[in-house]
């Protein structure tokens, strides 16, 4: 064979070369993944030594709040800075009005302030305000004549800012998609005192048939049927509207801006995260990581390399932070690295 034409300058660069060897690799690589970047949501369950599994999530359990201790404590040990608490209410407790997510002794306020008596400032601790875990109805929102009642719905999440934030939450991350909940979340927090609470704003959250495991998890399925959160929740159409979003959020006091969800949104990340530059986090949720667990456990994908690479998709679109069901398997495995 006449290997002549491949002989001289040509082609003067080489990308290969970059690509040979580990060390090389290393020292180029634009974008790096540590558990720094993680926050790991975690299912509260009521009562004591109690621990169940999510079907429909493999690997994650609901805990009680005794036995959620420990999950904190692997977290810290992993470096992972912070968690994300989402409560299991008992159907009893769930009303019309959503009443006991305003109650200062409820699941979640009970699990933070435990957290912080055993744990202290060593992790932060992000409490979801929304109506979804505590309504008969799974809405965000409260209804008044069958219809979201955006102003009405306000007063509520803001009085469960405040008992959250009483109970030693760290960052208080409405997910409601209501009209304004920032600027009165963060009024009604600072009036009770909490100037330094972080205020996470799900900020471009989509009407996504990606939540499903998730409302398995906290049990609001069955409450919401067959309703929908498309009066609230963005189009997965929408990308200009995402841009307002974050922009009215961080005129009235968001310190982070979210986006929900994650891998099917990466252009929303991307475009965020150049138009203001801000801490901005994804959330990658529960419908995308059942379907790469389910896919490993048919033997179709390499389950901690798709884990890898998705994550390393979001910093690369440039989140600055991800919550992700994976944080404490890939904390596990960063520090074995």
């Amino acid at each position: 064979m006449n290997n002549s034409f491949h002989r001289g300058p040509f082609p003067a660069t080489r990308l290969r070369r970059l690509r040979q060897s580990v060390w090389s690799r290393s020292l180029v690589q634009e974008h790096s993944l540590s558990s720094n970047d993680l926050i790991w949501p975690l299912f509260i369950l009521p009562g004591q030594n109690s621990s169940e599994p999510v079907d429909s999530l493999p690997g994650v359990t609901r805990y009680s709040v005794d036995l959620l201790e420990s999950q904190v404590a692997q977290a810290i040990e992993l470096g992972i800075p912070a968690i994300a608490l989402f409560p299991v209410t008992p159907s009893e407790l769930k009303t019309d009005d959503g009443r006991e997510s305003r109650n200062s002794d409820n699941l979640i306020c009970s699990a933070t302030r435990s957290i912080r008596e055993r744990f202290g400032d060593d992790i932060g601790i992000v409490c979801d305000v929304a109506l979804d875990p505590y309504t008969t109805h799974g809405q965000d929102g409260l209804l008044v004549n069958g219809e979201i009642a955006n102003d009405v719905t306000l007063d509520a999440l803001c009085q469960q800012a405040v008992v959250q934030a009483d109970a030693g939450a760290s960052v208080i991350a409405p997910s409601d998609m209501m009209d304004g909940r920032i600027g009165a979340i963060r009024g009604a927090l600072d009036a009770a005192g909490h100037t330094n609470v972080v205020l996470m704003s799900y900020a471009a959250k989509y009407a996504s048939a990606f939540y499903g495991p998730f409302r398995d998890a906290v049990g609001s399925k069955d409450s919401l049927g067959g309703g929908d959160k498309k009066t609230y929740q963005m189009q997965p159409s929408a990308t200009d509207e995402a841009m307002h979003e974050v922009a009215l959020d961080l005129a009235e006091g968001a310190d982070i801006v979210m986006v929900k969800p994650g891998m099917p949104y990466l252009d929303i990340v991307r475009r965020i995260k150049a138009e203001f530059q801000v801490p901005t986090a994804v959330y990658q949720v529960s419908g995308e990581y059942a379907m790469l667990h389910a896919a490993a456990q048919n033997g179709w994908l390499d389950l901690s390399a798709c884990m890898f690479e998705s994550l390393i998709a979001f910093k690369r679109a440039g989140a600055d932070m991800i919550l992700t069901y994976f944080a404490l398997e890939a904390a596990k495995q960063l520090a074995s690295d």
